[in-house]
């Protein structure tokens, strides 16, 4: 007998954002389609591929901390990702490294891989799940509906990164979504640089799916989603009118009650210098009829405090901003220069414990929205999504909490769910955080 082929080991380490775990999901299929094993270890894989984040400094220096431990504890290494895509930054840190390519590059990863490690030459097909690759938990996927941006932030380096907006065919992410939920997936969290803008580089071109004609756009897209029997989680939402479109179909149950708009500020000339599409008292009045037509919806946003001209009195036009649309969930960040972002040549910058100064009094007072809006929930009854289970109880989601960024719900009586289970639970507890609960 001939002896048995050794099966080329792959190791794979992903940073960076939900987007890059797509990008990671679709290598990690590609490699299984083809017969590679996966390995978890550095010192077991023949060669690492490291999928990397280069969007502001702190991630560039974990990535290339990454390449550097890869290439100590294993020797081979391929780098893809956002990082990829800034020059020779990579090269010049880990002239070792075997090849580097931009993010959404699967080819030219696989490419690489063929060439330093040869595929088998008898690919097990049937070890790959229809629905592919995953790296989050078997309850929630990420579901990427679009690449690139065609907005300009000036504090944004993606659309160098990512290129310009490009939408996937509506029939192919309604098959993706589909064969996730056939696979178990209970929440499909839908993603891209701009989720409002799906189909607009397609002129929201009509596509097919379940012998159907399906329009390549948001409201569309999120009604069929919403027809499959899963939580449907809309990500990274620019405010354009037609996101009104989608509140009624929240409204009626279709699709999760949560909106992620990353406003970034409310000072008029602030938001022009950062070339941002809103104006704060458009907004104030939308929130306002969306709630109406929807009073469960949870609003999440990011704010970026400190950018370069940011004046006391415009930073407080932020914070009463805060006061009066009272969001759900609020990441803020202090202003960081990104190499390759136009808002580094703005005059004006703003000194930096003046930025933690601002930073910290604008997360006290979103602490003290959220605890006044999650004490509201005490003594409702809701169903929640459990993502783990120890000797504690369990712990759980609301259709409030988007996984890893949002609060969660402790059920202190759950040891008995699974990951996975949905639940009805009476909410027992708050803080400006977190609820706690009881299983009805």
């Amino acid at each position: 007998m001939s002896k048995t082929n050794h099966l080329p080991k792959v190791g794979f380490v992903s940073l960076g954002c939900p987007k890059a775990t797509v990008d990671s999901e679709h290598i990690l299929t590609r490699l299984r389609a083809e017969g590679y094993l996966i390995s978890g270890s550095f010192q077991d894989a023949d060669l690492v591929v490291v999928n990397t984040c280069g969007f502001i400094n702190s991630a560039v220096e974990e990535s290339l901390d990454a390449i550097g431990e890869a290439l100590a504890k294993n020797g081979k290494v391929i780098v893809t990702g956002c990082l990829g895509a800034k020059g020779d930054v990579v090269k010049q840190a880990h002239p070792k490294v075997l090849a580097v390519t931009g993010p959404h590059a699967t080819d030219e990863v696989m490419a690489a891989v063929h060439q330093h490690l040869p595929k088998p030459h008898d690919p097990y097909m049937d070890l790959v799940p229809a629905q592919g690759i995953r790296l989050t938990p078997k309850h929630y996927a990420y579901v990427k509906i679009s690449e690139g941006c065609n907005h300009r932030c000036t504090f944004c380096i993606i659309p160098s990164l990512r290129g310009d907006l490009v939408s996937r065919p509506v029939g192919d992410v309604m098959q993706e979504a589909q064969n996730l939920v056939n696979a178990g997936v209970k929440e499909l969290l839908v993603i891209s640089q701009d989720t409002s803008a799906y189909g607009v580089d397609v002129k929201y071109r009509t596509g097919f799916w379940g012998g159907k004609p399906l329009k390549s756009r948001m409201t569309e897209l999120a009604a069929a989603m919403g027809e499959l029997g899963a939580w449907v989680r809309l990500h990274y939402v620019y405010p354009y009118p037609h996101v009104d479109e989608v509140i009624p179909l929240m409204a009626q149950g279709k699709i999760l009650p949560y909106l992620d708009i990353p406003f970034q500020h409310a000072n008029q000339r602030i938001l022009k210098l950062m070339k941002r599409p809103a104006s704060s008292e458009n907004v104030l009045a939308r929130i306002k009829q969306w709630r109406e037509i929807c009073p469960d919806l949870t609003l999440r946003s990011t704010f970026i405090v400190g950018f370069p001209g940011e004046t006391e009195e415009e930073f407080e036009e932020l914070l009463d901003f805060l006061e009066q649309a009272q969001l759900d969930r609020v990441g803020a960040f202090a202003y960081s220069p990104v190499d390759g972002a136009a808002a580094n040549a703005l005059p004006d910058h703003v000194p930096p414990e003046v930025q933690q100064e601002r930073l910290a009094r604008l997360m006290l007072l979103q602490e003290e929205i959220s605890e006044q809006r999650l004490k509201r929930k005490i003594g409702k009854t809701m169903k929640v999504l459990v993502d783990e289970v120890d000797e504690d109880g369990a712990i759980a989601r609301s259709f409030s909490d988007a996984p890893e960024i949002d609060g969660v719900v402790y059920i202190e009586n759950g040891q008995q769910l699974k990951a996975g289970d949905f639940v009805e639970v009476k909410i027992t507890d708050s803080d400006e955080h977190d609820l706690w609960a009881e299983i009805v």
